[in-house]
């Protein structure tokens, strides 16, 4: 009997380190597939400032001179 309660005991101990194992490699699969959905879904570039865009234009289409857009610019903090 004291074997097979030797052998019994190493079984538990066997089935321990196999669920153990499994939630190592559970872990590092969820690991990897968090670190591959937060590396391609990145946004391509942040919004522009609508203020800013429609100063730019207004720059490029001539209504402003350098001097305002600056100061417009300045005043919208960038």
């Amino acid at each position: 009997m004291a074997v097979m309660d030797g052998m019994m005991g190493m079984g538990w101990w066997m089935l321990l380190w196999g669920l153990v194992g499994l939630a190592v490699l559970t872990l590092a699969v969820l690991g990897i597939v968090w670190l591959v959905r937060s590396l391609t879904n990145r946004p391509a570039a942040p919004l522009e400032d609508p203020a800013r865009a429609e100063l730019r234009r207004r720059y490029a289409a001539g209504q402003l001179d350098r001097d305002e857009y600056l100061r417009r610019l300045d005043d919208l903090g960038g």
